[in-house]
């Protein structure tokens, strides 16, 4: 049985915990987080035995098989570091950095995996498989990335947006930097490792200037082709709403997985005689949606449509890895190329401006990350911040 520990004791930690509470064969043994309340309060609600204010005591007091990081990012590269040192996992605030922790990882026969949990929806799993079986009729030709994001929740966003010195704005990417890694990542998956042409450009929404708030943009527009020839676009937006798309298009037919409704419509590329075109099309479509329907109310009756299933999907995934010995659920790679592209953009948009250089997650926007270890070393001890307003 996998032991577990959690970094952090704020909002993204309950949702970690409430994803391991549906995997067999693991337990949680251990909560840290350098105000030892926040550690003790999620103990006490989720029936953890051990809390901790210094990670260091934590490592070797109960020796965690797997390490859960769901603190901001900028402790994210330090705290990784250490637990990888001790036989845990790493992160980084810049793509040099990333490939640092896993160039580590890897000469210590450690695994390690980033929080990119919408990949692991059950529409981008079956996408992932008929991409497989050839659906698209070749590689894709072309990619689109929409991420919505609604700031209209001011109780919620207002710390962020009012607070000059908040650990969001203090990342590189400020706003963009704690979310778009999700929506690059599912472009990162069907893109080459070598992408030649990428532009960015950003501006803040009117809303957000009405508000009166300063040097915060959140409108982002990214076009990239890599070496291959596939072109892809990301959108990342407050003011389209409830719009978290990947549209991927092959040389034959094409797919839409909507992450918001947990759909996947397939759509064929089929000539028919003029007056067909009209009606044959709209009437597949209308099957797909159908479809679609029929899909998630099973999934609902078999108690499979639930929140963050993509979570718990990857974490049930990762954790097989480790007791295995296979491949860790997110390629290496991947994570790489997410890293880069979010650098590449973030030199982009904030050009000429001063840019905070914190090691953390560098490049790569997640909120949470998970560690796996064989045995305990020696490391030195890391302050802990849970990341509760996030």
């Amino acid at each position: 049985m996998l032991r577990v520990a959690i970094v952090g004791c704020g909002k993204v930690a309950d949702q970690h915990i409430y994803a391991i509470q549906r995997i067999s064969d693991c337990r949680i043994v251990a909560a840290v987080d350098r105000e030892l309340l926040m550690a003790r309060q999620l103990a006490e609600r989720f029936n953890v035995p051990e809390c901790f204010f210094d990670l260091n005591e934590m490592l070797h007091g109960c020796e965690p098989d797997v390490v859960h990081i769901t603190t901001p990012p900028q402790s994210h590269f330090s705290l990784a570091r250490q637990c990888l040192e001790f036989g845990s996992h790493v992160y980084a605030v810049t793509a040099n950095e990333t490939e640092e922790l896993m160039q580590f990882a890897d000469s210590r026969g450690i695994k390690m995996t980033v929080g990119h949990n919408y990949q692991f929806t059950l529409e981008m799993l079956e996408m992932r498989r008929l991409v497989k079986q050839g659906f698209l009729g070749g590689k894709p030709v072309h990619l689109e990335s929409y991420w919505s994001y609604d700031l209209s929740d001011l109780s919620y966003v207002g710390p962020v947006l009012g607070n000059r010195e908040h650990w969001v704005r203090q990342l590189p990417g400020q706003l963009f930097h704690n979310i778009i890694s999700h929506g690059i990542a599912k472009l990162a998956e069907f893109l080459d490792d070598e992408v030649s042409v990428l532009v960015a450009t950003a501006h803040q929404s009117a809303r957000l200037s009405q508000l009166g708030v300063e040097d915060v943009l959140d409108e982002l527009r990214v076009v990239l082709r890599d070496a291959s020839g596939t072109t892809a676009f990301f959108c990342f937006s407050t003011g389209i709403k409830t719009t978290n798309q990947l549209r991927i298009y092959g040389p034959a037919n094409s797919m839409v997985a909507d992450i918001i409704t947990g759909s996947l419509t397939r759509k064929r590329s089929q000539p028919y005689k003029i007056y067909l075109t009209y009606v044959i099309p709209s009437f597949n479509e209308a099957c797909e949606h159908l479809r679609n329907a029929g899909l998630n109310l099973s999934d609902f009756i078999r108690r499979r449509l639930y929140q963050d299933f993509g979570m718990k999907e990857l974490i049930e995934r990762f954790y097989k890895s480790i007791a295995e010995q296979d491949s860790p659920p997110i390629p290496y790679r991947e994570i790489v190329l997410t890293a880069r592209i979010m650098d590449e953009i973030f030199a982009q948009v904030y050009a000429g401006k001063k840019r905070v250089n914190h090691r953390g997650i560098g490049g790569i926007v997640v909120d949470d990350f998970a560690l796996a270890s064989d045995r305990p070393k020696t490391a030195e001890p890391e302050a802990l911040r849970s990341s509760g307003d996030r």
